[in-house]
């Protein structure tokens, strides 16, 4: 059971810095939710106090902000360059997907705190060439990848939400249940993108 007295060890007092922060930030979310992140409780776990955090990272939201913008850099896409764009997008929602799943106390966060836009361009970098060597403009490329990224949310959303009260315990079927529509959802929209901007004269 966790107190909210710093884990002090003899001698040296703890080094911590902004990355560690955020990394125990993540730990905590992933372990007990986003209701257990508070600067003293993220204080305890690193064996420091709450004041000690400040010096690198001013509050809370600015906490939540570092989270948002580590867990979008865990969105691995790779897109080779022979990739066609549909496949490049395909690729980004499953990783988006997969990022999610992995922390899904961290879903609700995702989906109201935006990533910075830097770190997100970052993200979609590999999708948004594809795009381009098919002659895609990056107006229209980036309403397709921002479109997919907000299913490949709510539908996570869906899928690790729960009524209150209860806990989440998914079973192989439900997993499997949520994995179809995924699928099904993700390719009308990749599909719908695809028709769309062939009909494109200005593609």
């Amino acid at each position: 059971m966790s107190t909210d007295t710093p884990r002090r060890r003899a001698g040296r007092p703890p080094q911590i810095d902004a990355e560690g922060i955020v990394v125990a930030a993540v730990a905590l979310i992933d372990a007990e939710g986003l209701e257990a992140l508070t600067m003293r409780r993220l204080g305890t776990e690193l064996g420091v106090t709450a004041m000690s955090l400040y010096r690198h990272l001013p509050n809370r939201d600015a906490v939540l902000a570092a989270v948002v913008n580590r867990l979008a850099g865990e969105v691995a896409v790779e897109a080779a360059d022979a990739t066609p764009w549909p496949q490049a997008l395909h690729g980004f929602a499953r990783a988006y997907r997969r990022m999610l799943l992995a922390h899904p106390n961290a879903v609700p966060l995702l989906a109201t705190h935006p990533v910075d836009e830097a770190a997100g361009r970052a993200v979609i970098a590999p999708v948004l060439e594809r795009f381009r060597a098919a002659g895609i403009t990056d107006g229209d490329a980036v309403t397709a990848v921002q479109s997919v990224a907000v299913y490949v949310l709510g539908h996570a959303l869906a899928e690790v939400g729960t009524p209150p009260g209860t806990t989440r315990d998914p079973q192989p079927a439900e997993a499997a249940y949520y994995d179809q529509w995924f699928d099904v959802g993700l390719d009308a929209m990749v599909q719908g993108f695809r028709h769309r901007l062939a009909a494109d004269p200005s593609c």
